[in-house]
């Protein structure tokens, strides 16, 4: 790995591009080897995200959010191939599939996680490139290209450019890295990749106002926005638009004015020229429908839960955790909302204690049923809920950070007080389903998932079919994509939209 220094400079200095952290990016993209020069084990990791993908698309369908998205995107009709809109059937315009397909899949807070210095869900990467690929009519092999170019740089800049420090979304990486995933998946010149890079970065750099207080189904469309602003900033630099340059390093630009200002450095690691492309390796995905520092809390509160007894004898319960933990999800966000029984669900998943309320009652998760309101206004989760509190402990926070990824840990110590002085402790250091975890995640399990979550919406025969076909993904050819969509009941599907109020198109 080559490692960057990313600072301000002012327009004067007329910062080289190939000085700048936008280039080099853009060589990532664009050096990315063809199907035969990827690593073997990176390749079968973008297998398992590509299913878990559709797991949680598949289960998401008829909520309200996707199916709005559905609906907006099925009024854009393709001009020429185009793209499939999941549960549709139907091809559109290529940005507006990213659209609908992003939204499905970002909805239920269940797919794949990094976390570093910030925050990302690369997995929203690929609903954008598959989109591109079915209507540029490429294969398999380009989709694999792309979708492992853009984790790259996904977990590059998440590992060296903190964006929650100062309250931008993490979309603003996102943009960047789907970006660079279609110049690799599309072949495309530096140059052309270098300008796209610099458009979506500037068109997509937001608050976390979308993650704070009372969180709103924008949650779910963030990352669908910056796919579709990546695709479009892609055609435009492919008809030789140009962008506002140098946008990270700019005297006016994103370090300077929207992260550490004008004295911003940063370190942003990125690979040598014909190194593997391995980074995908280092992300991991969810067992449980909840945001990814809740994931061993989930898991430890389901071990509690023969310890502790009658639930209505405990006094406190105080979670010892990290920094972002506690500021993100805990009670240090000071967000009422996190105690709030009629919150909505997006809040919910990011309320962890809620969360750990829940699973040490029930000893289980579901993405549903975990949520329901019923479910959150009952009154003994209610009393339980508000008992619980969250604290920042800095060896955690430490190993958060850990640079060793198998000794980095998202989880925490949980206290419990009993009404009798009683005090019963327990830690757990990563999610079961961590590459590190008690059960790492693998092909079964990622197979399991898709069953779990596509029972009763696509049939045996039908998921059988995905999953044969998502592991031969790099030797589909164009029509083999098609099969990446896993028929379902359109008539259902159909059934609820017809319920939506109607919009502008």
């Amino acid at each position: 790995m080559i490692e960057h220094r990313v600072r301000v400079h002012p327009s004067a200095a007329r910062l080289p591009r190939e000085q700048q952290l936008a280039w080099k990016l853009a060589e990532v993209a664009t050096g990315t080897p063809a199907a035969a020069g990827l690593d073997p084990e990176a390749v079968t990791m973008a297998q398992n995200r590509v299913i878990d993908n559709a797991s949680v698309a598949i289960a998401s369908l008829t909520r309200r959010p996707v199916a709005v998205a559905r609906a907006q995107a099925l009024r854009h009709p393709a001009h020429g191939v185009g793209a499939t809109v999941f549960a549709s059937g139907i091809r559109v315009s290529a940005e507006w599939a990213a659209w609908a397909n992003a939204t499905a899949v970002r909805e239920l807070d269940f797919h794949d996680t990094y976390l570093a210095a910030d925050y990302s869900h690369p997995g929203d990467n690929i609903p954008p490139l598959l989109a591109v690929a079915q209507h540029t009519q490429r294969t398999g092999a380009d989709l694999l290209r792309g979708i492992l170019a853009a984790y790259e740089v996904h977990v590059a800049l998440v590992k060296g450019i903190c964006l929650h420090a100062h309250r931008i979304d993490h979309i603003a990486h996102l943009s960047a890295a789907t970006t660079c995933g279609l110049g690799a998946l599309l072949e495309l010149p530096t140059q052309t990749v270098y300008q796209a890079v610099q458009q979506a970065v500037h068109t997509t750099t937001a608050t976390r106002q979308s993650r704070k207080g009372e969180i709103s189904s924008w949650k779910a469309y963030a990352p669908a926005f910056a796919g579709k602003a990546a695709i479009e900033a892609v055609d435009r630099a492919m008809r030789g638009e140009t962008s506002p340059s140098p946008i990270y390093e700019g005297e006016d630009g994103f370090l300077a004015w929207m992260l550490d200002g004008p004295d911003a450095d940063y370190r942003v690691r990125l690979p040598e020229p014909g190194e593997p492309r391995r980074a995908i390796l280092d992300t991991y995905t969810k067992e449980h429908s909840a945001e990814y520092q809740a994931q061993a809390v989930i898991d430890l509160a389901r071990r509690l839960r023969e310890k502790t007894g009658n639930l209505e004898k405990v006094r406190s319960i105080v979670l010892h955790t990290s920094h972002h933990t506690h500021h993100v999800i805990g009670s240090g966000a000071n967000d009422p909302q996190k105690y709030d029984p009629t919150a909505t669900r997006e809040t919910l998943d990011h309320s962890v204690p809620y969360i750990f309320a829940v699973a040490l009652e029930d000893g289980t998760w579901h993405h549903e049923r975990s949520y329901a309101p019923e479910r959150a206004q009952r009154p003994a989760t209610v009393d339980l809920w508000r008992k619980i509190t969250t604290v920042e402990d800095p060896e955690w926070t430490r190993r958060y950070h850990e640079p060793d990824p198998d000794r980095r840990a998202f989880g925490g110590r949980a206290v419990i007080t009993l009404d009798d002085g009683t005090v019963i402790e327990d830690e757990l250091a990563r999610a079961d389903a961590h590459p590190a975890g008690a059960r790492p995640f693998d092909r079964p399990a990622y197979e399991r998932k898709f069953h779990t979550l596509a029972e009763g919406i696509v049939t045996a025969d039908g998921q059988d079919r995905f999953l044969d076909y998502a592991a031969r993904l790099a030797g589909l050819d164009t029509a083999g994509l098609d099969a990446l969509f896993p028929a379902v009941d359109l008539d259902a599907v159909a059934a609820y939209d017809a319920t939506l109020p109607k919009g502008l198109f």
